[in-house]
């Protein structure tokens, strides 16, 4: 009996690690998306307890929580009380973590708030500089899709990062024009 289990391993192995199998998994959107889906719905099904969605959550939260403190820290919005660790909300939810800050204003609370969009550019340059020179083995592109999951979904600015992003119209309307006046810049360039 062991014998054929090591035999049926053995094949198994020898298929999952050829190069036909690699680059059709490599080369098939379905299977990235049927991955990214796998991974979400582990990642939902965690919340029954705060526990696991702790441990699920943490390298993403430490992302999402380290761009608003980075950027606050940069605009003068003085970051204050850092936490990754979830916490119940008043709605029986969880509050993933958080960064207080003690000076928001008109011109640091757009940015400080949708500072985890920059994970966005991250998320890009690994794809461009690193999936490339990995090399192209099952477990890699599991870990890469994992990697880029977890950094595009926590570059998503939370319900209460947009309640601070539009806590001041003047800064709204200051970042609305200069982005406005960037855009249409780049499209005279381009």
């Amino acid at each position: 009996m062991l014998e054929h289990i090591e035999t049926i391993y053995y094949r198994l192995s020898n298929i999952l690690s050829s190069q036909a199998f690699l680059q059709s998994v490599l080369d098939n959107r379905f299977y990235l998306i049927l991955m990214v889906i796998f991974i979400s719905r582990f990642k939902y099904a965690t919340y029954k307890s705060m526990w696991m969605c702790a441990l699920v959550n943490i390298p993403g939260t430490l992302l999402h929580e380290t761009m608003h403190a980075v950027v606050g820290g940069i605009l003068n919005a003085q970051p204050c009380n850092f936490s990754i660790f979830p916490r119940r909300s008043m709605d029986g939810g969880y509050v993933m973590g958080s960064v207080a800050f003690r000076n928001i204003t008109g011109y640091n609370a757009v940015p400080a708030a949708l500072a985890p969009l920059l994970l966005l550019p991250i998320g890009y340059y690994i794809d461009k500089l690193l999936l490339p020179i990995m090399p192209a083995t099952l477990g890699n592109y599991f870990l890469y899709v994992l990697l880029q999951t977890i950094i595009i979904e926590n570059a998503v600015p939370s319900v209460q990062d947009m309640r601070v992003a539009g806590h001041d119209w003047l800064g709204v309307i200051l970042y609305l024009v200069l982005f406005g006046a960037l855009f249409l810049s780049w499209l005279d360039i381009v």
